[in-house]
């Protein structure tokens, strides 16, 4: 039955391609996740819808206009909150809230929701083209090389901003390019889970491993490989069920994160290492 289904095209696209976009996500989210801004995957995907509808509205093809947007909207509300010292969940709630709003009114305009929007909204990972698994894979390897280059600082900056600055790292050019990676890694990920369900695969496979309480890298091993299981485990099980992969993928990820809680409380996890500050 699963070689069966691993023989269709589009069911290897889309497992390709959520493995990619499960890697990114896992790894960015981390950053995001202990530096307390976990709903700021939400925030730009939902300000990457309204980047879509004016792709839509202007006839682009909507994943540009949807990076273009979410990229501009984070770099330009994190100069804002630098500038003006306004809080980071205040500053998610305006991103989230005007991406909306913006997208709601284009679709207006343009004679209300289409397939096409519905796509965006839910993830349409079963319907990825090959042309899109070669993108995925391109920006995912981008991203994890970027990654890979600046962890050191990223992890400094993650920890002590303060004293990376006094270290001579260039905090402030490395939290922008973070935050583009962000929003690049948002819209990306949106065609596995939609606009809706883009922050679990920010948040929960991270909140699970960190539960481990294990050294930093461990901890991006095993956010790594909670997504990617919910991920693959997700499509492979919607496709006989027909029902959507984002709903399946969120569910098993969140069956592994209770499945931890249960674990922990039995006293059957045991840290070692350095544990991850959560704050």
């Amino acid at each position: 039955m699963i070689f069966d289904i691993l023989s269709f095209g589009f069911m290897q696209n889309a497992i390709v391609s959520g493995i990619a976009i499960s890697l990114i996500c896992s790894t960015v989210g981390l950053f995001l996740v202990l530096r307390k801004f976990s709903l700021f995957g939400d925030a730009l995907a939902h300000s990457a819808f309204g980047g879509v509808a004016l792709g839509l509205f202007l006839g682009f093809y909507p994943l540009w206009a949807a990076y273009a947007v979410s990229i501009l909207s984070a770099l330009g509300l994190t100069k804002i909150r630098q500038k003006y010292d306004i809080s980071g969940d205040a500053i998610i709630a305006i991103l989230l809230s005007s991406g909306i709003a913006v997208g709601i009114v284009l679709i207006s305009l343009s004679g209300g929701f289409s397939i096409d929007i519905f796509s965006f909204l839910f993830g349409s990972v079963l319907l990825v083209s090959t042309e899109n698994v070669i993108m995925i894979l391109g920006l995912s390897a981008a991203i994890l090389i970027i990654l890979i280059i600046c962890y050191k600082k990223f992890m400094y900056i993650t920890f002590s901003e303060e004293q990376a600055q006094v270290s001579g790292i260039p905090v402030q050019k490395l939290n922008y390019l973070l935050i583009a990676i962000a929003g690049v890694t948002v819209v990306t990920s949106m065609q596995l889970v939609g606009v809706l369900l883009v922050s679990a695969l920010f948040v929960i496979p991270n909140v699970t491993a960190m539960m481990f309480k294990r050294s930093f890298k461990q901890t991006i091993i095993l956010s790594m490989s909670f997504s990617v299981f919910s991920t693959v485990a997700g499509i492979m099980i919607s496709y006989p069920l027909d029902i959507a992969p984002s709903g399946m993928v969120v569910l098993l990820a969140i069956t592994l994160f209770i499945g931890s809680l249960i674990m922990k409380s039995a006293g059957m996890i045991k840290t070692t290492g350095i544990q991850p500050k959560i704050h």
